[in-house]
Order: structure tokens, then C-alpha cells, then sequence
């Protein structure tokens, strides 16, 4: 209750007005000037709905946040605007604050030297002694290395005490510290392999073949015409669609096609009990990925690894979704030159929407359940090495309405068994006919489309404002 009779004629014409952003802007200044955080913090949300791009209104929020040490939400606020050329600098010193809150304080350093360059005003000396006293002094983690890349800005380069320039050897295109003693090198488990696949092993999905080429692959085969359009190689592909679809495979084949070397990141190879760690494991494996250029670098279910920030309830979950922002940027504008950064999610609308940014994955890609001539071709894939006498996979393929590949195969291992059975009676290889994928197919109901398709419905018909899942519009208004 405001014991305040001004804010409380304030309030009561915001009331009587509610539309009235300047008033209401006034009214939320005023509650944060004299200490009512909630009640600003309510006022300026309802300001931002009446001005959602309005800098001035989302610094007010941010500073309602960080006066109530709920850093996340200060830097969810913030973050359309400080990647933006003309960012105000105030919103860099509220930046600064924030990270470092959450224990960021390179990035904080970076971000409250820049800001005060520009607008030397916003000097604020406490906390420019807490930027200067070491990491372990103010209560956070230690950066993860000298040089270390925060989410919202990039290694320091100012003068003393916010560091010096990076001088350690330089790789990936961009240079960095090498690690000192005390901060060795991370290391992570996800390993480069090479691909034993290509686009001739993916049946059918050829509209999601030719997106990743135009993407991911033609940029590195044909360097020259792309760089004449001031085009590099490497960027972001999000794939998305029901379990068993064929997502995994695809990108192994993007790989495979390339002759790049292929990095399957598992939730394993990232996530880790000890704060800290897990930004440091998908730093890690992004050099990795830098260091064995052309790469292909996939996440699977990326969703658990960039999940809205809005939604979690530990500042360390949030960290790791804006270190691995932080690394889709680079260190530079060629960090991640020749690196192909491929994720797959069943439930991309979980996804934090800083992801979707042009530079990240910027490019979302329908991968749909294959149709009767995509499903003729995946059996006759997953047929061809084993004994097999005339086969009708268009017959087979009518019969198998609504499954994925991975249903498919399935049926194939299934009729497999069966066959193996009466060829060990038989003392032969029997091989496999028309009938017995027929008969499999009987035994086997489609795993997800039907549950995934009626999940993908509810976000297109009433959540799809900003028109990202128009390409589903098509498959919702089929039957399911």
C-alpha cells in the first residue's frame, strides 16, 4: 500500500488512463525513485505492452530488476537492444550491474568501460571498484579464462583495470589468452568424427536438402561467387519437426556431403553438476569445432541447451543459454568462419527467441513426416544390404500413412526377426519378401506425428504472432 498521496493521485489517473504511456512512464519513475520496486517494476511492464520497443521503458524495468537482484530477468529486458548499433548507454551500465549480479565480470567490465566511453556521465566509481577487485572478492565465479567471453560483450580491451588486449596465439579466425595455470584449458568429451553419409542417403525431403545447401554447403564449395555477395561460410540452421523424422540423420549427411568433419554434442558432452562448468564445456566444444574447420557442429534437443530464460528459475541455467548466444557470435566476426552449426528440437516453440536473431539460427527448418514416395525410398534403404526377393515398397510405403523413419525401420527390423527366425529352421538365408513388411507394418502404430502435430497446432492457430510457424499451416490443416 503507497503511503505516498501523490503516487497515489498518479496511480489513480494511470488508472482513469490507462493508455496514457507518458503518464504511466511517470508514474512507474516515480514509484522506482522512491524505493517501491514492485510497484514499478508492475508499472513498467504495463508500459512496455503499450511500447514494446521503447529503451527508455525496458531500462526502467532492468533497473526494477537489478534493485531487486533478479539479474535473469534484468538481462532478458535488456538483451534486444544491447546487440543493436545506437545501443543507449545507459542500458550498458544497467547491463554491467546485471552481469555482474550473475558473476560475469568480464562481460560486465566490457560492457560498463564501453558505456562510459561513450557517456562519460554514467561514470558510477562503486562500481567500477567492484569491476577492479578480483572475481573471488565479489562473491561470483571466476571468468573461465583471461580473456573469457561473457554473453553480452566480448573480451575486454580497455585500459586497467578492465584488461589488456588478448595477445596469446590465435586460431578459428579470432585470438585468445592462452590459459594460465590457475585456469587451464577446458576440455570436452564430444568428439569429430567423419561421416559416412550423404544427401543419396536421405530419401524423399528434397525442399529440406536444397535449404541446407543453400545455407551450409554452397557457401564453402563455391567460396568465391558467395564472397562476391559479402557472404561468408558458416551460420545457423534450427531443425525442427516430430521424433524420428530424421533430424540426426540429416545432419550427418550435411557433413557427409561437405567432407566436413561432424560433431554430435549430447546433453552428456555440456551439462554438469559444478556452477560454471557447462558454459565452459560448450566453449569447449565450439573450439573444438573452430579448431577442425569445415566443421559440422550439432546439437540434438537443443531445446534443454537454449530454453526460454524467461522460464527458468536458476541464474545458472540462464547463463548457459547466454554463453552459448555468446559463442554462436564469435569472438570476432570469423570466429566461426567455415563452422556449421546445426540443432534439432521436437519443441521448438521452448526455444529463447534471441535464438531466432539473423547471425544465430536464424533459419528454422521444417523437417515433415515423409509421404508415400518418401517412405517407398526410406525402405528401400534400409533394404538394400540385406537378402531381400521382389519387393513392392509403394505397397508397403500406402500402409505405413503417418510414419516417420524411424517407425520404418521398426517394420523393417521386425520383418527382419521374423525372417531370421524361419532361416535358422531352414538351415538357409531366407530372404525377405513383399508380405513380410506387410505383415510387420500390421504390428507397428506410428510413435508421435499424431501427438506432435496436435501440439504444433495449438502454437499455430494461437501463438504464431510473429508468423514463425507459418510453414506448419499447411500440415496442421491435414488430418491427422
Amino acid at each position: 500500500m503507497l503511503d505516498d498521496a501523490g503516487l497515489q493521485a498518479l496511480r489513480e489517473a494511470a488508472r482513469l488512463s490507462p493508455d496514457n504511456l507518458p503518464l504511466r512512464r511517470h508514474l512507474a519513475d516515480q514509484l522506482l525513485a522512491k524505493g517501491y520496486l514492485a510497484e514499478a517494476e508492475a508499472e513498467f511492464r504495463a508500459a512496455l505492452v503499450l511500447a514494446p520497443k521503447d529503451a527508455d521503458v525496458s531500462a526502467g524495468l532492468a533497473e526494477a530488476f537489478v534493485r531487486q537482484s533478479s539479474y535473469g530477468e534484468a538481462l532478458a529486458a535488456l538483451e534486444p537492444f544491447l546487440g543493436e548499433p545506437g545501443c543507449p548507454p545507459r542500458l550498458g551500465v544497467l547491463a554491467a550491474r546485471a552481469l555482474l549480479g550473475e558473476g560475469e565480470v568480464a562481460a560486465a567490465a566490457h560492457r560498463y568501460h564501453d558505456a562510459v566511453t561513450q557517456d562519460p556521465s554514467l561514470a558510477d566509481p562503486a562500481l567500477a571498484a567492484r569491476l577492479a577487485a578480483p572475481p573471488q572478492a565479489l562473491g561470483g565465479p571466476a571468468p573461465y579464462g583471461p580473456g573469457a567471453n561473457g554473453p553480452y560483450g566480448g573480451a575486454p580491451s580497455g585500459p586497467a583495470p578492465y584488461g589488456g588486449a588478448p595477445s596469446g596465439p590465435v586460431y578459428g579466425g579470432g585470438a585468445y589468452d592462452a590459459p594460465s595455470p590457475a585456469t587451464p584449458a577446458a576440455e570436452t568429451s564430444a568428439e569429430v568424427e567423419r561421416s559416412r553419409f550423404t544427401f543419396a542417403d536421405v530419401a524423399g525431403m528434397e525442399a529440406v536438402k536444397e535449404a541446407l545447401k543453400v545455407k551450409l554447403l554452397l557457401p564453402i564449395q563455391q567460396p568465391e561467387l558467395f564472397a562476391a555477395f559479402g557472404k561468408r561460410a558458416g551460420g545457423g540452421v534450427l531443425l525442427y519437426g516430430p521424433p524420428g523424422a530424421g533430424k540426426t540423420h540429416l545432419a550427418r549427411a550435411a557433413a557427409g556431403e561437405l567432407g566436413a568433419s561432424f560433431v554430435n554434442v549430447g546433453l552428456a558432452d555440456i551439462l554438469d553438476m559444478y556452477i560454471g562448468s557447462s558454459e565452459r564445456n560448450l566453449r569447449a566444444t565450439f573450439d573444438l569445432a573452430r579448431r577442425n574447420r569445415p566443421c559440422v557442429l550439432f546439437f540434438d534437443e537443443v531445446d534443454a541447451l537454449a530454453a526460454r530464460r524467461s522460464d527458468m528459475r536458476q541464474a545458472h541455467n540462464r547463463q548457459i543459454v547466454n554463453q552459448f548466444l555468446a559463442e554462436l557470435d564469435g569472438v570476432d566476426q570469423d570466429a566461426n568462419e567455415g563452422v556449421l552449426v546445426l540443432a534439432a528440437t521436437n519443441a521448438p516453440w521452448y526455444i529463447d527467441v534471441a535464438f531466432r536473431r539473423p547471425g544465430r539460427f536464424d533459419q528454422l527448418v521444417f523437417v515433415p513426416p515423409p509421404d508415400a514416395s518418401a517412405r517407398a525410398a526410406i525402405l528401400r534403404i534400409l533394404c538394400r544390404d540385406k537378402p531381400i526377393a521382389e519387393m513392392d515398397y509403394d505397397a508397403v510405403a500406402r500402409v505405413t500413412e503417418h510414419f516417420v523413419g524411424a517407425d520404418l525401420k521398426g517394420v523393417v527390423d521386425r520383418a527382419v526377426e521374423a525372417k531370421l527366425q524361419q532361416s535358422i529352421s531352414a538351415g538357409r538365408a531366407i530372404p525377405l519378401a513383399t508380405p513380410d513388411l506387410l505383415a510387420a507394418a500390421k504390428s507397428v502404430r506410428p510413435t508421435s506425428v499424431r501427438e506432435w502435430m496436435a501440439t504444433a497446432r495449438n502454437y499455430v492457430l494461437h501463438a504464431n504472432d510473429s508468423g514463425a510457424w507459418d510453414e506448419l499451416m499447411p500440415w496442421i490443416k491435414a488430418k491427422w
